[in-house]
């Protein structure tokens, strides 16, 4: 497996090794002694999740706030998405900026999104399968957003506005500056 951290500090794009031939193939998607090394941290999953979306959902841009926030680990089983992290960690060096990451079953590419992370990603072909391990279990009271189309973060989705399909919950979502005040 090889880590590369991304322009946002302890942010990681994974890749594994795959093993293939005649008969398919074969990688290890999660080895926590790897995991732990290539990243520098101690991270612990406690609760993997799934998601099947059809072209155009966006999800996000969610994070969980203080006790409960929440690092992931995140990848695509089936199809293609563009998976944004927004970094919102006081007194960061990028705070406010992003990465995007096109994950897909043909990649195999993973994103860890430390705590302290908006995260959301939006799905660009027909259907796809999207799987992430959390090492915190979700806590509706703790949970935050910020609308996915704020000005001030510009995040450059990759699709076109009219193909989005939002949540009546991020559709509604706050801004930026409303949430964290900057």
């Amino acid at each position: 497996m090889k880590a590369t951290e991304t322009k946002l500090k302890g942010c990681f794009i994974l890749e594994p090794a795959v093993f293939g031939d005649s008969r398919g193939y074969f990688f290890e998607s999660f080895n926590e002694n790897t995991f732990n090394q290539l990243t520098g941290t101690q991270t612990k999953f406690v609760q993997d999740n799934q998601s099947y979306s059809t072209r155009g959902v966006l999800r996000g841009l969610h994070a969980q706030a203080g006790e409960h926030a929440q690092a992931k680990l995140v990848r695509v089983i089936e199809g293609e998405v563009l998976d944004v992290a927004v970094d919102v960690r006081p007194g960061s060096a990028t705070y406010g900026e992003y990465v995007a990451v096109n994950l897909s079953a043909e990649n195999k590419l993973q994103l860890f999104v430390p705590r302290g992370f908006l995260h959301g990603f939006v799905v660009l072909s027909e259907t796809a399968t999207f799987f992430y391990k959390c090492d915190n279990f979700y806590n509706k009271e703790s949970e935050c957003g910020v609308h996915p189309f704020d000005a001030e973060l510009a995040v450059d989705w990759q699709i076109a506005l009219d193909e989005v399909q939002l949540s009546d919950k991020d559709k509604l979502a706050p801004s930026f500056k409303e949430v964290f005040g900057v």
